[in-house]
């Protein structure tokens, strides 16, 4: 169906354009709007979409974490992964707890173990400061 002339003109006063938004819908419908500006919003909604699966989420543990609050912690973890986003895994030490590096590493490691049939290891455990970091992302296949 070919929009009406009435609809042209009013679309050229406005300096606007005449889209065609539901070809498919009898009769179509078109809208009086700028064409370039409903363009980039739509590809911007597309690209909304494909980046949510690359968000990175964080969890922050100690490395006296408690086992029960440990679990709470790997099911939080379970539920980014599940969903398609990248886990951080922050082990902070304080003061003296430096020294027991080894203790926030086996933190990590109890959590790796745990997510195993779901996550694999993108980076290593590794120290920045005074936090331990390792990254969890979802096992491909």
């Amino acid at each position: 169906m070919v929009p009406t002339a009435e609809a042209l003109r009013m679309a050229q006063e406005a300096g606007l354009d005449l889209v065609e938004v539901a070809p498919q819908s009898r009769p179509p419908v078109c809208k009086i709007l700028d064409y370039g500006r409903f363009k980039y919003e739509q590809k911007k909604k597309q690209s909304r979409s494909k980046s949510a699966s690359s968000i990175l989420k964080e969890l922050r543990v100690r490395p006296k974490i408690d086992d029960h609050d440990l679990e709470i912690k790997i099911r939080k973890a379970r539920e980014f992964l599940e969903a398609g986003h990248k886990v951080q895994i922050t082990c902070l030490f304080r003061g003296r707890e430096m020294v027991y590096q080894n203790l926030g590493r086996d933190v990590l490691m109890k959590v790796v173990e745990a997510l195993a049939d779901l996550a694999r290891v993108e980076r290593p455990p590794r120290m920045e400061g005074r936090r331990m970091n390792i990254l969890l992302g979802r096992k491909s296949g």
